[in-house]
């Protein structure tokens, strides 16, 4: 063991992770099923009357998982004795599928112990391996029970719950990039692409359909919830009415649970104005409720408002796609025109209105896509179709949200970056044209300021523009009384001049110290105060003109000897 190389643990963990990867896809779908699995066990050991044994609870289990997956059962023990379709799924049940082949794929891609050798290889293992688990589960629920599979429905369905959960675990995993795209893309799109601007836009765009498809699901679900509170006398009735025992109830109550995602979607749909259906002969839109429904008792469907013309209450529902296009707006101007950025940075209007507009098509496809999901059949002839049409619900969401998200996202630009002109404005256009000609306060080669700034524009005494200010005159300036010294400013202690000593040489000196009483005021370059000094500043230059030796008073206080 010892001698054995550094780099042979690592070979191996290579070599077993697609094994890993497949056990990882099987243990994803073993906890969904034994989830359900357990949750039906209980209801049925809780129920006073059991119609079967535990086999048909497992079978019961079984069929609601794989209907969780988009499979259409066949539910034989009708009244009529006929065979009836029960192909709508509960979406709030086919969340946990979903989210357990994402976290699959995600963990395979991010596990370092066990890495694989590509991407494909992990993507393949986690599907093959929750796939097996599906297959010996479809052979168990065609075996007997009340609940069987069609296997032929399976296909479309669950492939694209399955390979689009991997996909996403797999994009999660790689840090969700905007990746290039395939080699048989046009070149503009590969130019595109490599531009910053684009990806952001993109970004954008995605972020601001799923806010818009969210607030639409939101909205559905405040419908929802108003209108059980209204019929909140006929939920309760139909509720009691399908089940005297707590075990059935409870059952009930679970089984309403999983559908508010649909009755959600259902909501939403009759805000955009298609509406639903409640069986082949009705449709329910907020102008009018018509034909016959064939309504089963169920609490949600106490939801449904009455049979006739619409009112005033059932128009207001439109609230709900205003506020999908307004979000998608509110969402692409954050990015377009964020709140501290100058102009220049804002993105241009076709920029906004592009992204605006592909916005509203991402929750147009995500409103289609959840209309799909959300119905199908609950029986035959009268009860074959339940739910809205995706095609319809998908066209009123691009229609309602690119004719407010666009123009909304235009005006929503315009009122920020007009907010940002007024904000600059009303601090001066002063403190952005102020510090402009701050940075221009600068002396030229000698020694004298800009004429341009900060006077340029003023006007003088005599009514000239651009007169310059007036100047203090450094040759007028007395020498101070004797015994006296001059008066400065605590801030400025540093005085620039220049004088003759005693060799006649001049020069600039910098003084720290206050000056003896015997140093006269030299002439010196006229300093004009800068924009931070004080109005009463004034410059003061001086040097001591008299030789060393005659200031000494004292013999004592001689200076140095006469050999220096």
């Amino acid at each position: 063991m010892t001698e054995r190389s550094p780099s042979s643990p690592a070979e191996s963990n290579r070599s077993t992770a697609p094994l890993f990867a497949l056990l990882r896809g099987a243990i994803a779908a073993g906890l969904g099923l034994g989830s359900l699995t357990v949750l039906v066990l209980v209801l049925w050991i809780c129920s006073p009357a059991p119609d079967g044994g535990p086999g048909g609870a497992l079978h019961t289990a079984a069929g609601l998982w794989l209907l969780a997956h988009g499979a259409e059962l066949i539910r034989t023990d009708t009244l009529s004795g006929v065979p009836a379709p029960v192909g709508l799924v509960p979406l709030l049940l086919a969340v946990a599928p979903v989210w357990l082949v994402h976290r699959a794929v995600r963990d395979v891609l991010a596990d370092e112990e066990r890495p694989v050798s590509s991407t494909t290889v992990a993507f393949l293992a986690v599907v093959g391996g929750y796939l097996l688990v599906g297959a010996a589960v479809v052979v168990y629920a065609r075996g007997g029970g009340a609940l069987s599979v069609r296997p032929m429905s399976l296909l479309l369905p669950s492939a694209v719950v399955v390979t689009g959960a991997a996909a996403a675990g797999v994009w999660t995993a790689a840090g969700r990039p905007v990746g290039p795209p395939p080699s048989w893309a046009p070149v503009r799109l590969h130019e595109a692409l490599a531009r910053d601007r684009f990806g952001e836009r993109v970004r954008t765009a995605c972020r601001s359909a799923a806010a818009g498809t969210a607030v639409l699901l939101g909205g559905g679900a405040l419908l929802v919830a108003v209108a059980l509170v209204r019929h909140a006398e006929s939920a309760q009735q139909s509720f009691v009415r399908l089940s005297d025992d707590g075990a059935g109830q409870v059952s009930v109550l679970l089984l309403a649970l999983a559908l508010v995602p649909n009755a959600a979607v259902w909501a939403a749909a009759y805000g955009l104005g298609p509406g639903f259906a409640l069986g082949t002969t009705s449709a329910v839109t907020p102008l009018a409720f018509s034909g016959s429904p064939a309504l089963p008792a169920f609490p949600l469907l106490a939801a449904v408002p009455a049979e006739g013309p619409g009112t005033a209450p059932n128009w207001a529902a439109g609230a709900v796609p205003v506020a999908a296009g307004a979000t998608i707006a509110w969402f692409t101007v954050r990015r377009a025109a964020p709140v501290h950025a100058a102009r220049e940075e804002a993105w241009s209007l076709r920029e906004t209105a592009l992204t605006a507009a592909l916005g509203a098509v991402g929750c147009g496809t995500g409103a289609a896509v959840l209309a799909a999901a959300s119905g199908g059949p609950l029986g035959t002839r009268a009860l074959a179709e339940f739910g809205p049409v995706w095609w319809l619900t998908g066209a009123a969401a691009l229609a309602w949200t690119m004719l407010i998200g666009v123009p909304g996202a235009l005006l929503l630009r315009f009122w920020r970056l007009r907010e940002h002109d007024e904000s600059e404005n009303e601090d001066g256009s002063g403190a952005g044209e102020q510090e402009d000609r701050r940075d221009r306060w600068e002396e030229d080669g000698e020694g004298r300021r800009r004429w341009w700034w900060p006077w340029h524009g003023r006007r003088g005494d005599d009514g000239t523009a651009g007169a310059e200010p007036p100047v203090p005159d450094a040759v007028s300036a007395t020498a101070p009384e004797p015994g006296s010294e001059p008066k400065r400013k605590a801030k400025s202690n540093v005085g620039v001049g220049a004088g003759a000593g005693a060799g006649g040489s001049g020069g600039a000196a910098a003084v720290s110290a206050p000056a003896p009483a015997s140093s006269a005021r030299v002439p010196g370059p006229a300093v004009v105060p800068g924009p931070e000094e004080d109005d009463g500043f004034e410059p003061y230059d001086f040097l001591p003109t008299d030789p060393w030796h005659e200031r000494t008073v004292r013999p004592g206080e001689a200076g140095p000897s006469g050999d220096h």
